[in-house]
Parts: structure tokens; C-alpha cells; sequence
């Protein structure tokens, strides 16, 4: 998906938010259908009936005819397609839930005409929206050609986008035959074999200072209230400026990554039950649920997930996944497996060999290698080094 940011007058904002009030109450009404239905009802119905049954909505109420057939049909359209992805047993996605008003603003539009996509300026171009005419967007890069469809959203900070349904092209591989080792962690997002440490650019200290004061200020405003819609309004903004940092930051680094190496070797991280809450049930409490909640949140704030991904994307087939047992317990210059030679959080000094390097790069070059050892240890070769030596029993 190729986003950019759209730029619609006022005028043109109320028909938007119309399009996205429109889509989410279609949406829920699929969602309210099929929730009665249960194994031993009638099966509950399909796209087409929903077609025909916003057709006669539409003929019977007024202000649901005034919106566009086209944004309203795209909605029961993305629902029939999560339903099959729910019901899909190879892979099996989360049920349809309910789209909520200030959460959940957006819409698709589909048979996208060539001219119905056009460049005004060098950063500026138009696209056309049905009942709101051409709406202009930042031409921040090239748009794709041979575009079908597109989405519009609005996120939590009111600010619009839109994104055209086009696959890039994955860049091509250098041809070098170089491979790069990545090692995530918290105080360094991303540190490569190469030495190289990368850090995720979030919020200045006087950002996070008035974050948290408006945080407090928004805890304080009476539900409901105009107050409270500014704060949230506030909040919102910060926090998307720190998203967007964060997005900024993970598609240079995939890019320059699959710019410069043919491999890019990378932990195999369950980043999903990394970041589970560990709050547990009333009957068990879960520990250290504070210093867990913390943990989570710079685990997210570095972008594990997000970094791994775009790769993915923009150099498929020439990503591997390591094993990160014992990673960074392991020298990478002689492959001595031992605990006590990660001195601290950013050093490590071998106590084999007496290497010394940073931390993080020695794991990254540890995956770069591809080295992974087993629970027990060793070195591939003879017996665990991590183990103490054991006695020979010779035979009489």
C-alpha cells in the first residue's frame, strides 16, 4: 500500500466523515447479523443478500440513500473477506468485531479511473472521492501506476490519509553476496554485525514531559466534555508524532538494509507473546506486572516487529530467521558459550579468549553467522562448552 496524506477543505471533510459514518454502520449491522447465528440456525446471509438488503435501505431511508452506494457496498465487501479469512483453517484470522466512531474512520473505493488520479504540482495532486469531488493530497512520492482502488482513514489525531491498493515492486538485491546479522533490543533498537547501532528517534524529553502532563489534564476532564475532547485531541497528536517517527525510522533502516546486503539474518522473536500483558487472573495474580507493562512498552517503542516486517516486504526470500538461544552468550570470536561473559547491558568480554566487543554487535554477529547453539550448549563439534568437563570412563 502506497499512503499519503490527504488534504480535503472543510466542506469536504463533513462528506468524508459522512463516508466513514456510512461504512461503520453498515459494518455493524453485518456484524449484529451474524452474531445470531450459531451451529443448527439457518446459515446467516452472504454478500449478495446483504446487497440486496442495503438496497432496500437505502430505497427506505433518506439520509442512508444520500451517501455513496459504492463506499457502503465496499464496507459488506471487507467484512465478507474477514469472515473467510475467519473461517480460513490454514490460517485463521480474529472474528469481525464491532467499529467504533472516532476509532475506526475509514472507507475503500474500488474501479479507480486512470483520470480520476492526477498531478497538480510537484507535491501536490488530486484524486477523485464520489459526492466530494477532487480532494487534494501531498504528492510525497511517485504514485503507482495502474492503480484499481484506495482507501481513506482518519486516525486518532484527525488527520486524513489515503492509501492505493498497489504492491510495490521489492528491491532488488545488490549482488554482493554480503550478509548482515540484526540484533534487536530496548536501549539499542536494531544493532548490526556491522557495528552500527541504531536507535528509533521517539519523543524529546520536553515532548514526554508535556505528554504526560496533558495525559493528567485529560484523567481530570469530566467524560463527555468539551475539555476532554481537546486533551484526547492533544494526546492523540503527540503520540502520533511519535508513531510516525518510529514508521520514518524502520522504513529507512529496511530500506538501507536491503540496499547494501544480499542476506539480512534476523532473531526468530514471537514479538506478540513477548509483549503479553502478565496481569494474570483474579484467582492468579500475575508478578512484576509493573516492570512487565514497562518492558512491553519500549519493546514496542523500538519497533521489533515493525523493522522485521518491512523487510520482509521490500526483500522477500532474503530474510532469515535465527534462533536467538544463547546469541548473546556466545563469543563470536572463538564460539565459547558462557553467561558470565556478558559483563553488562552493552559489554561483553569473552572469558575464553578475552575478546572484547559491544554487546549487541557480538550477538548480531553471532546471527550473522547463523550460530545458534542448543539448550545445552557446545560447539558443534565435540561437547558443551558451557558445561563442566566430565571424566572419560575407559574400559578395562
Amino acid at each position: 500500500m502506497s499512503r499519503y496524506r490527504l488534504l480535503p477543505s472543510s466542506a469536504q471533510e463533513a462528506v468524508l466523515r459522512d463516508h466513514c459514518a456510512h461504512a461503520r454502520y453498515v459494518w455493524n449491522l453485518a456484524v449484529e447479523q451474524h452474531s445470531h447465528w450459531h451451529p443448527g440456525r439457518t446459515s446467516a446471509p452472504g454478500y449478495l443478500e446483504q446487497c440486496r438488503q442495503l438496497t432496500r435501505a437505502r430505497a427506505e431511508h433518506e439520509w442512508l440513500r444520500e451517501g455513496s452506494q459504492m463506499v457502503q457496498q465496499q464496507a459488506l465487501r471487507d467484512f465478507a473477506q474477514a469472515m473467510a479469512a475467519f473461517f480460513d483453517p490454514e490460517n485463521p484470522a480474529g472474528r469481525p468485531s464491532w467499529r467504533k466512531a472516532g476509532r475506526d474512520e475509514g472507507f475503500r473505493v474500488v474501479a479507480v479511473k486512470p483520470s480520476e488520479v492526477r498531478r497538480l504540482s510537484r507535491h501536490v495532486g488530486e484524486v477523485w472521492v464520489p459526492k466530494v469531488g477532487w480532494v487534494r493530497f501531498r504528492w510525497s512520492r511517485t504514485v503507482p501506476s495502474g492503480v484499481k482502488s484506495y482507501r481513506a482513514t482518519m486516525d486518532r489525531a484527525g488527520r486524513w490519509h489515503i492509501a492505493f491498493a498497489v504492491i510495490p515492486e521489492p528491491i532488488p538485491a545488490p549482488g554482493n553476496g554480503e550478509v548482515v546479522g540484526v540484533d534487536r533490543g530496548v536501549a539499542v533498537s536494531a544493532a548490526l554485525s556491522t557495528g552500527d547501532l541504531l536507535c528509533v528517534p521517539g519523543l524529546t524529553a520536553r515532548e514526554r514531559k508535556r505528554l504526560l502532563r496533558m495525559e493528567r489534564k485529560l484523567a481530570r476532564a469530566k467524560k463527555g466534555s468539551n475539555r476532554r475532547g481537546r486533551m484526547r485531541l492533544v494526546v492523540a497528536r503527540l503520540k502520533a508524532r511519535e508513531t510516525d517517527r518510529r514508521k520514518d525510522w524502520a522504513e529507512k533502516a529496511s530500506t538501507d538494509l536491503a540496499r547494501r546486503f544480499d542476506i539480512v539474518s534476523v532473531e526468530n522473536l514471537d514479538v506478540t507473546s513477548m509483549t503479553r500483558s502478565a496481569r494474570g487472573s483474579a484467582g492468579a495474580p500475575g508478578r512484576n506486572v509493573r516492570q512487565k507493562s514497562g518492558l512491553n512498552r519500549e519493546i514496542m517503542r523500538s519497533g521489533w516487529g515493525l523493522l522485521v516486517r518491512r523487510l520482509e516486504d521490500k526483500a522477500p526470500g532474503r530474510v532469515e530467521k535465527i534462533n536467538p538461544a544463547f546469541t548473546s552468550q556466545r563469543c563470536s570470536a572463538c564460539g565459547h558459550v558462557d553467561a558470565k561473559s556478558r559483563e553488562s547491558q552493552a559489554r561483553f568480554v569473552c572469558t575464553a579468549c578475552d575478546f572484547a566487543c559491544n554487546a549487541d554487535v557480538n550477538a548480531a554477529r553471532n546471527i550473522a553467522a547463523g550460530h545458534a547453539v542448543t539448550a545445552r550448549g557446545g560447539d558443534g563439534v565435540t561437547r558443551p562448552v558451557n558445561r563442566e568437563p566430565q571424566l572419560l570412563l575407559q574400559s578395562a
